[in-house]
């Protein structure tokens, strides 16, 4: 969901696809009980993702750094995929090695048959001046390989990678965890030192949160993520947290076994428990380990109260395992700078620590009336940087009811400028240029006449000003536009800031990607995706529309994908995919997607008009219309949908009102049942798969933030209650379709069946079903895709679902 932070292809099929009529006769020619074949089925899943996405070319360049601001990725192409590596500073773009050459190298090594544009990794190292390919395999081993003479050389064990470690900056020392503490391994003598003492269960020192980064399913399956570690600069010092849950809440989840079932169990606070998880900050400094001798640790406790553990955009630890979220070391390493939060999530204070003595000092503190972030997009980076060797900081804050960037003094804590000001949103710092004074970053809503939901490419002055005079930018400095493109820009930053890797596209245009240098012009183009294969398949451009919110005066957005020849005369059901947020909204970025959430592209080969809006209380506007139903999480935007709906009727006919359908999955599983009990006249079908039904029964860090801290009334009820589905459970009139997985330790399974008690109370009839051993991702499974295609055909369209039919899932 909630972003905590929440198959094999059947490519003969798609040639047995290419054969199928590709129009889907309306409602006014197939008749209301007709059957519906397993051909419309197959047809339809050639455009869900892993299937549509091999019909596309050059649509994502995903740049991996090397030095020299040289970078790789790996392209997509008609035949399968390339590694292609480009050099900027030369604007040359060619293959990172002859493919037909390793294939056979690699062929010859493992004694079997490689293709060379499906070769058997992603991932891959250059290393010796582009010489020499480093990989790992399906056997969890690195291979090298010289591309001078393509000899390819198997591995030894302890090449294998060490997926549980932290590697330090010089790659020396290698941090890791072991019986809830920390150690070191240096990466050469192998010798291992214990860095903490006394680390216990729910108490050890660089553990991760469950829930957000680790789960019952890692359990399940051994696996072991790295501890939450971040090495000082100069690799001799680490800053990690001590985690206390030692009497929050024990929940319980029971895995089906042939044996028998087995308990797993962990621990997660909810809304109104009087103990949550709470961290502490500690240094530990490698002493000597700098001089090459054997390192004494030392262990320096930051000395501050632990904090309550809170989430300032979705989750403590990004969930990649590549960044601690909102903790970032200054430039030596003699201080590292850290926010602050409170379980009210209405103040957040930025505090720098000294790693040499634990001391802190107060650098700022932002209030809110209700919950801050520093960044207004859930699972991203923090917009805030520490610059100019750590004396100031750029800081990013919704105050003025926007989202912008503020330069202050770490010293003093006073702010010394505006950097962007105006009614739209910052939405990344991409780059921060110290030496010429340039922040970069990408930011919605500015250039008029455009979606508002397009990011653009900008660079400021960080000081105010265009070259030091005074700007026009509301009291803040110049703004320059360095993407000029009517289009959704999605742009990365070489490690130098010299150049930036910018692909722009939209719903309705193919990505172009381009490199760009530090005032904006194109130095090369990467690449220009192609969709003509797409296209032929039968698969249609969605169509963007604007409409009135509730409220009559306020804009939304959103998309239509509809069937393929669709009659004039023809009524068709709509299907309403919605993600009500409030961390994200059910479309995301406006840049090009094959298959968007939802899968509406496939699911409108089946004859449904499919439907996606970003509805009040959903991220990327103002503020207030981010915060539009704070503590009253019930409303889900659901207003503004049924709202939405009716204007759309009234310029396309086809789209009949009195079929209405309405799925999602987490918070959309919420907001999905949410709809089918607080408008029953208007949804008269609802698929709901891992819903929230109640934040009572959810992690509290997400209830608390968007409905409130939980307060008990005189009369019994609470603050919560608005928002509790099966507390509405009498007012089901449509056909409503509820899925869980067993072993959701995000969403607990709780949420569900009290929604399911109680319309067992109200004799209300339904559909449930439950999925063995699943976690909480489990929308995308094929069999999940075919009972909600099959509950949909059968309850809005009066057609019968094909017996037989089985999706195919991704290759592997």
């Amino acid at each position: 969901m909630l972003n905590r932070c929440l198959c094999r292809a059947a490519l003969g099929g798609l040639a047995l696809l290419a054969a199928v009529p590709s129009a889907l006769l309306g409602q006014d020619a197939v008749p209301a009980d007709d059957a519906v074949s397993a051909t419309e089925y197959l047809r339809a899943q050639q455009f869900l993702g892993w299937n549509a996405n091999t019909l596309i070319s050059g649509n994502q360049v995903n740049p991996q750094w090397m030095d020299g601001d040289l970078f790789w990725y790996r392209n997509r192409r008609a035949d399968g995929t390339e590694f292609i590596v480009v050099n900027p500073a030369q604007a040359i773009r060619r293959p990172a090695f002859d493919h037909v050459r390793l294939a056979a190298a690699l062929s010859m090594a493992r004694d079997t048959a490689y293709e060379a544009f499906k070769l058997p990794f992603q991932e891959i190292e250059l290393e010796d001046g582009l010489q020499t390919l480093r990989f790992t395999l399906d056997d969890s081993l690195a291979w090298r390989c010289d591309l001078a003479s393509y000899q390819c050389q198997g591995p030894a064990v302890e090449d294998a990678p060490d997926s549980s470690a932290r590697l330090s900056p010089d790659g020396s020392w290698i941090a890791f965890q072991r019986e809830h503490d920390l150690w070191v391994r240096h990466a050469e003598s192998g010798q291992e030192i214990q860095v903490s003492e006394g680390g216990e269960e729910w108490y050890g020192f660089g553990d991760r949160p469950e829930g957000c980064c680790s789960s019952v399913t890692d359990v399940r399956q051994g696996t072991e993520r790295p501890p939450v570690v971040a090495w000082g600069p100069d690799g001799t010092t680490l800053l990690t947290h001590r985690v206390d849950r030692r009497n929050v809440r024990e929940m319980a989840l029971i895995e089906t076994h042939e044996s028998g079932p087995i308990l797993h169990t962990y621990r997660n606070a909810l809304p109104g428990d009087s103990v949550i998880p709470t961290l502490a900050l500690h240094f530990f400094r490698l002493e000597g380990a700098a001089g090459g001798g054997t390192p004494s640790p030392r262990h320096v406790p930051v000395q501050k109260e632990a904090q309550e553990m809170v989430n300032t955009i979705c989750c403590q630890v990004m969930a990649g395992d590549t960044i601690w979220k909102d903790v970032t070391w200054g430039s030596t390493g003699d201080y590292a700078f850290y926010t602050h939060g409170v379980r009210s999530f209405d103040r957040l204070d930025l505090i720098r620590a000294d790693a040499r003595t634990g001391e802190v000092h107060t650098v700022l503190t932002e209030t809110g009336s209700t919950w801050l972030e520093t960044n207004v997009r859930s699972s991203t980076t923090p917009n805030w940087r520490v610059i100019r060797g750590d004396t100031e900081v750029i800081w990013f804050s919704q105050r003025d009811g926007w989202g912008h960037l503020y330069r202050y003094d770490v010293a003093s804590g006073e702010m010394l400028n505006r950097i962007t000001a105006g009614p739209w949103v910052v939405m990344d710092i991409v780059h921060v240029d110290d030496a010429a004074g340039w922040v970069y970053f990408t930011a919605q809503g500015r250039e008029e006449g455009r979606d508002p939901y397009f990011r653009h490419f900008y660079r400021a002055r960080i000081d105010g000003g265009a070259n030091g005079a005074a700007g026009s930018n509301g009291g803040a400095g110049a703004i320059e536009l360095l993407s000029p493109e009517d289009a959704d820009h999605d742009v990365r930053a070489s490690p130098s800031g010299s150049f930036f890797v910018d692909s722009y596209s939209t719903r309705t245009q193919a990505p172009v990607t381009v490199v760009r240098n530090g005032s904006g012009q194109v130095v090369q183009t990467v690449e220009e995706a192609d969709v003509s294969r797409l296209l032929a398949a039968g698969w249609q451009w969605p169509v963007p529309f604007t409409v009135k919110a509730r409220d009559g005066i306020t804009d939304l957005y959103g998309y239509l994908y509809f069937p393929p020849n669709m009659g004039e005369g023809a009524k068709y059901p709509v299907v309403d995919y919605i993600y009500p947020g409030p961390q994200v909204g059910p479309i995301g970025t406006r840049g090009f997607t094959a298959s968007p959430g939802g899968n509406g592209h496939a699911l409108s080969q089946l004859g449904f008009i499919v439907f996606t809006i970003d509805a009040f209380g959903t991220p990327g506007r103002s503020k207030a219309f981010h915060d539009h139903y704070y503590g009253d999480m019930g409303d889900n935007g659901l207003a503004d949908h049924v709202a939405a709906m009716r204007q759309l009727a009234a310029r396309y006919p086809q789209i009949d009102l009195d079929r209405v359908g309405i799925y999602g999955h987490s918070g959309g599983g919420f907001s999905s049942t949410g709809g089918i009990l607080r408008f029953p006249d208007f949804f008269k079908v609802a698929v709901s798969t891992a819903g929230n039904h109640d934040n009572r029964s959810y992690d509290y860090t997400w209830g608390e933030k968007y409905q409130g801290l939980l307060e008990e009334n005189p009369d019994g009820t609470d603050s919560f209650d608005s928002q509790a589905n099966h507390l509405l459970a009498d007012q089901l009139k449509g056909k409503l379709l509820l899925m869980h997985g067993t072993l959701d330790d995000n969403v607990h399974p709780n949420a569900n069946l009290l929604l399911v008690d109680e319309l067992i109370k109200h004799n209300k009839i339904f559909d449930f079903l439950v999925m063995p051993n699943r976690n909480h991702g489990f929308a995308s499974e094929p069999y999940v895709i075919r009972r909600t295609w099959d509950y949909l055909v059968q309850h809005l369209q009066g057609r019968t679902p094909p017996a037989d039919v089985k999706i195919a899932g991704p290759p592997g």
